[in-house]
């Protein structure tokens, strides 16, 4: 929808006119390079969508939020004082917790009317989750911000708000990347984002012809149910192993190539092994991908990105036959410089950087070959690089 049909859509469900609707948005994301290395402390490379979550709102003088998706039937209450009790909302939960995020950090949370409009594939790898947090999150904030004679949001804090309700209230343990990308993007930039201290880095993304091509494998994955905390406690398992050699380490993002070819012989686990190489591989990748970016080699970066996948198949195991699919039918296509999984994987998405000029072949050639193979089709999306939250109107 675009705005005036979101306001058309608010009023009708709401009452009132389009007088003090105020519309926030923030993005999805896609990673282009940097997979499971965040909640290592190590390096990512996301980048902010145009895609994501859209926020209609406006005051409603109540101690209740009113939530409502323009994709769904039901209108959810949030009573202000018991924002603990919305855990098992099968919609409504995320904004629930970042509610109560934002109330135990000091903010005054005001009752509040409000329409979601989201564009991302939800299971799609995009970070739909972290885009319903941050744009939760910074209408919220604002709101209190204003009623209290402060300053706008700092869009920092408020990706840690929405990470904290997903760890705490929805029980995934994520790492920051998502919300922080969300929250932080520019237009025709991407983010390098040290992990281990939330630094960062805008790169101009020069794409020379070049387009970001994003594919759906359409086979729905949830952080919860994959193997995600299992990969996680590996990777914690390979970093006590590896303190015993390198006590100065804290997490494996401290840990470089070099050094960890010196002691890797003392992690005798061939699964925590094969975890942890990934990782430490992956952060450099990273570093020679912004190298690569930063010279205008952009046919280095995508060679980069084709050994990320091949290393989240072979190593971090993490893809599976829908998104290897993808990217070995991509791979295939004379103009695609680069193919790789993106976000979580077991599902969601691939992302590839494809010449213009080969953009419809692209669409064509992988949409009929997936098909064929898998026996569904997957949603192919282009999209452009955009700017983190913010509000509109």
């Amino acid at each position: 929808m675009d705005i005036s049909q979101i306001k058309k859509e608010f009023i009708s469900l709401y009452g009132g006119d389009e007088n003090d609707i105020r519309i926030f948005h923030s993005p999805g994301r896609v990673n282009l390079i940097g997979e499971h290395t965040d909640y290592n402390g190590g390096f990512v490379f996301p980048a902010a969508l145009t895609m994501g979550t859209t926020i209609a709102l406006r005051p409603n003088g109540k101690n209740v939020i009113r939530l409502k998706a323009t994709d769904l039937p039901d209108l959810v209450d949030l009573d202000i004082d018991n924002l603990d009790d919305y855990r098992e909302l099968w919609w409504g939960n995320y904004q629930a917790g970042v509610c109560l995020e934002l109330q135990k950090s000091g903010y005054d949370i005001i009752g509040c009317d409000m329409l979601y409009d989201d564009t991302l594939p939800h299971g799609g790898g995009l970070s739909s989750s972290a885009a319903i947090e941050v744009c939760t999150a910074l209408a919220l904030a604002t709101l209190s911000n204003e009623k209290n004679g402060k300053d706008a949001p700092d869009m920092i804090e408020m990706a840690f708000i929405g990470q904290s309700a997903e760890h705490n209230y929805c029980n995934v343990k994520c790492g920051i990347m998502d919300q922080f990308a969300s929250a932080n993007g520019k237009k025709n930039h991407a983010i390098f984002l040290d992990c281990k201290d939330i630094t960062y880095k805008l790169i101009p993304l020069k794409m020379d012809g070049c387009k970001l091509v994003i594919t759906n494998t359409n086979k729905k994955h949830s952080l919860a149910s994959s193997k995600y905390n299992e990969r996680r406690g590996e990777c914690e398992t390979g970093l006590e192993i590896l303190k015993k050699s390198l006590p100065d380490i804290k997490c494996l993002g401290d840990v470089t190539v070099e050094m960890f070819e010196k002691v890797k012989s003392t992690v005798t686990d061939e699964t925590v092994l094969k975890r942890i190489t990934h990782v430490i591989y992956e952060d450099d990748r990273v570093l020679k991908s912004i190298e690569a970016l930063e010279s205008g080699n952009i046919e280095l970066f995508g060679k980069l990105m084709n050994e990320s996948h091949d290393s989240l198949r072979d190593l971090y195991e993490v893809t599976g036959i829908e998104l290897d699919t993808l990217v070995e039918e991509a791979r295939k296509i004379d103009g695609v410089l680069g193919s790789r999984m993106t976000g979580a994987g077991f599902g969601g998405s691939t992302v590839s950087i494809v010449k213009e000029e080969a953009i419809d072949e692209f669409c064509e050639k992988v949409t009929k070959n997936y098909t064929e193979k898998v026996g569904y089709a997957p949603t192919v999306l282009i999209d452009d690089i955009g700017d983190g939250g913010l509000e509109i109107l």
